[in-house]
């Protein structure tokens, strides 16, 4: 991913307030049909969003660990 569209994308944090408070919309029922497919489509996105950002702190996490292990040698 480019700086610049990492940049455009908003943080974890934010598209997690986002999704929770669409989701929230969504159950009480209350919109008519194209605003409610609007506001799946768009908690689609913030999921898939959220589940990129989970993967790239996992993978981020995996690389420190596997660094920090690779260079403690137990004493004999």
């Amino acid at each position: 991913m480019s700086a610049s569209k990492a940049a455009k994308l908003p943080d974890f944090e934010q598209s997690m307030k986002a999704l929770e408070t669409l989701v929230e919309r969504l159950e009480h029922g209350d919109l008519p049909l194209e605003e409610a497919l609007k506001q799946f489509e768009r908690g689609v996105a913030l999921a898939r969003s959220c589940q990129t950002a989970l993967k790239a702190a996992e993978q981020k996490v995996e690389i420190l660990l596997k660094d920090s292990t690779a260079d403690f040698k137990p004493e004999s």
